[in-house]
């Protein structure tokens, strides 16, 4: 059941300390995910994540914000399941960090939060690591979509940002738990 944009924007659409808050982008890269993008406080084009999911009974949970000790989490449980699936799906992740830029005029965020480059540009990986959708919460499209996100937010608020990325080599590297969640837990706003 696919949604139109107007309803998929009203359904994220919330309130803020009595302010309305209407997303810059909505993205639904499955019939169990809505994500939405948001103008953030830091910067010009920075941009906040949030996202609804689908719950067993069929409805949409709260407005949620993603944190990377979820991601890492889930990531956790698909290495535990499959690693070499897993770690191949790290190493397609590094190289996406490696080449994110930050955003710096309106026309580099239009082109960043088009859904056709954020997810379409990847249907051969989510193909190749849809596996993984076996274990954990998390489906490849959403974790694709949402870690793309969050480099470019990490990347536009400091172009030194290395955050996300330090967590992806420590999740690549089979570094221990506790300096997974360290890094992942780090005070970021």
């Amino acid at each position: 059941m696919k949604m139109a944009n107007q309803e998929l924007t009203k359904l994220m659409t919330h309130r803020r300390e009595g302010v309305v808050v209407v997303p810059l982008a909505v993205f639904t890269p499955n019939e169990s995910y809505i994500v939405a993008v948001y103008q953030g406080s830091l910067s010009p084009y920075d941009i906040l994540i949030k996202y609804r999911q689908r719950t067993k009974d069929n409805r949409w949970s709260h407005i949620r914000t993603p944190k990377h000790i979820h991601w890492a989490a889930d990531m956790l449980t698909k290495n535990y399941a499959d690693r070499k699936l897993t770690q191949r799906f790290l190493d397609f992740l590094i190289g996406v960090w490696n080449e994110t830029v930050s955003i710096k005029t309106e026309e580099a965020r239009a082109e960043a939060l088009d859904i056709d480059r954020l997810l379409n540009s990847h249907r051969q990986e989510i193909e190749t690591y849809k596996g993984l959708d076996e274990y954990g919460e998390y489906s490849i499209e959403f974790l694709i979509l949402v870690a793309k996100l969050l480099m470019i937010q990490e990347k536009t608020n400091r172009e030194d940002a290395y955050m996300f990325g330090r967590l992806l080599q420590k999740l690549r590297e089979g570094e221990d738990i506790f300096s997974i969640i360290s890094t992942a837990t780090l005070t970021r706003r």
